[in-house]
């Protein structure tokens, strides 16, 4: 679960208090409490418990505070942004999209009276919260994570975005300044910092994060901060940047996250020369966006994760001849597995070596945990049954290299159609603090990828292709 900061609590007041017509109650009496105050609740906007959920109404709120909820009638779907997440659910369906992952719902939203109820539990889980409920009394409980120890009071935002131990305070480094201009985004910091930069689409954006800092004192005297520490940039003079953002995103570390929003995806480069500027150049013409360079592990060997994704209770997509997806990706990953095992320079590491089913979060933790080199993770792909080919993701900067090197592999061990290599923001390469990747190896929907990819001949080129591509990354 992300760290999100005040600017969550605040989205769950707006919600609730941008609808007019506000009552103390709804049907049947149910309350929401938010740390420790009763939220006052729209007399038209009825909370009811469905089966044991309390599904709550939803409206669109307020893009001062750098949310998005949007309606969409015509689908039928509720999209709920923040700075790097998106939660999109449709009426009547039990299954969510959570930052591109499928996330099954404990109660599909439902249209009533013109109005979506969407469930609270679910909701406020995925941005933060502590949600409880009591029977006896007809209430949901919400407990945002700056609440503090029961204190309840959740309104003074400076304080309640400061480290929770004091002292860490003299330890950060101040943000001073954000400027935009000659295409360059400059950040004016007093200490050296070390930033985390990534892409991300749908919309395109770029996102900096800026590890163990907080805005400085005299920041809000020279730009636009809320008392919730959001604000955002005007910019005039590069029409391809429709809009910078930034905000204290986390307490612990305290971070501060700036975000370009872009009309469509741009080239970039970073500059940090711990000179106090740190800069996101916009100015680049010839090459991609640099990833950092692989490093080694202590025996001086790489170490690889290889990912076979799907497994056990979740069988992933199902083959137009009612294959599993799950199957297809075991049998690929132990033959990269067999052939990586031959190199001398490389460990590997399997995420699952038979029918089980790691979470998406043990696949990112283990990684993360072994301070892996590289994440592949390997999928067959589902869609519409004209569409065939092969296709990468990946989702932050430092992944760009890797991608482009194993998509090369990937259209030539398949011999299928290249759909390019793509950013998205998926869990196994989001969450991942290596270079990571996901390859998706054909359409199990289309009749000629699928009776490819599960003869041996289909599989043994993909892996030796994995494997190619893998030992160029590493330079060997």
């Amino acid at each position: 679960m992300k760290k999100i900061g005040f600017g969550v609590l605040m989205f769950f007041v707006m919600f609730m208090l941008v609808l007019p017509q506000m009552g103390h109650a709804a049907s049947g009496g149910t309350s929401v409490v938010l740390d420790g105050k009763a939220l006052n609740l729209p007399a038209n906007g009825q909370v009811q418990n469905l089966k044991g959920n309390v599904m709550i109404p939803i409206r669109v709120v307020s893009e001062e505070l750098g949310f998005d909820v949007n309606w969409e009638k015509k689908t039928r779907t509720v999209t709920i942004q923040q700075l790097d997440t998106v939660l999109k659910l449709v009426v009547d369906q039990s299954t969510a999209i959570v930052n591109g992952d499928s996330v099954r719902l404990p109660m599909a939203p439902k249209l009533v009276s013109d109005t979506v109820i969407v469930p609270l539990r679910f909701v406020g889980e995925q941005m933060g919260l502590k949600v409880s409920w009591d029977n006896k009394a007809k209430t949901a409980y919400l407990v945002s994570p700056n609440s503090g120890s029961g204190s309840g009071s959740g309104g003074n935002a400076g304080s309640g975005n400061q480290p929770s131990n004091p002292g860490q305070v003299e330890n950060l480094a101040n943000i001073n300044g954000i400027s935009f201009s000659n295409n360059q985004l400059m950040i004016a910091v007093d200490k050296n910092v070390k930033p985390s930069v990534f892409t991300m689409n749908g919309p395109d954006r770029i996102v900096i994060d800026i590890p163990n800092a907080r805005f400085g004192d005299s920041f809000a005297t020279g730009q636009n901060l809320d008392s919730n520490k959001n604000g955002s940039l005007e910019v005039s003079d590069y029409p391809g940047i429709s809009r910078i953002r930034y905000a204290l995103f986390s307490d612990n570390p305290s971070t501060v996250r700036v975000v370009m929003d872009m009309d469509s995806a741009k080239k970039y480069k970073l500059v940090n020369n711990n000179d106090g500027l740190v800069i996101i150049d916009l100015n680049v013409e010839d090459s991609t966006s640099p990833g950092t360079t692989p490093g080694g592990g202590g025996n001086g060997k790489k170490l690889v994760i290889i990912d076979a994704g799907h497994g056990g209770s979740d069988p992933g997509a199902i083959s137009i001849t009612k294959k599993n997806e799950k199957d297809f990706t075991l049998a690929v990953a132990l033959k990269v597995q067999a052939l990586l095992l031959k190199e001398s320079q490389i460990e590997v590491v399997m995420t699952r070596e038979s029918d089980t089913y790691p979470t998406l979060s043990d696949r990112s933790s283990l990684a993360n945990k072994l301070n892996a080199d590289i994440f592949v993770s390997i999928h067959g792909n589902s869609g519409p049954s004209t569409a065939t080919g092969v296709e990468t993701f990946y989702t932050r900067s430092d992944s760009a290299q890797l991608a482009n090197v194993m998509h090369k592999y990937l259209v030539q061990s398949t011999g299928l159609a290249d759909r390019k290599v793509k950013t998205q923001s998926l869990h196994v390469t989001r969450e991942t603090k290596m270079p990571a990747v996901l390859l998706e190896c054909g359409f199990l929907s289309n009749s000629d990828d699928e009776s490819k990819m599960y003869t041996e001949q289909f599989q043994d080129s993909v892996a030796n292709g994995i494997v190619k591509g893998i030992k160029e990354y590493f330079g060997m």
